[in-house]
């Protein structure tokens, strides 16, 4: 399909692409051997505050991750 860029550099992907990728608002741009390469992405709202009130509930410590991935290494 044919589409061409306007004088502020945007594109508009043809619908008939775009219904097929319902909920799709963003895309991660890559130029590859002089292609462009669109790949869709579906972002999340995300509540920081709501997530590290749980990893405190929990007794999370800072360095548990880093503990988890030696242990798992010594295995």
């Amino acid at each position: 399909m044919l589409t061409k860029i306007t004088s502020k550099n945007q594109i508009t992907i043809p619908k008939k692409i775009m219904d097929q990728l319902p909920e799709v608002r963003h895309f991660d741009v890559e130029l590859k051997d002089g292609t462009v390469i669109l790949k869709p992405l579906r972002l999340y709202d995300t509540n920081l505050e709501q997530i590290r009130t749980k990893i405190a509930k929990l007794g999370i410590k800072q360095n548990a991750v880093a503990e988890a991935i030696k242990w798992a290494r010594e295995k």
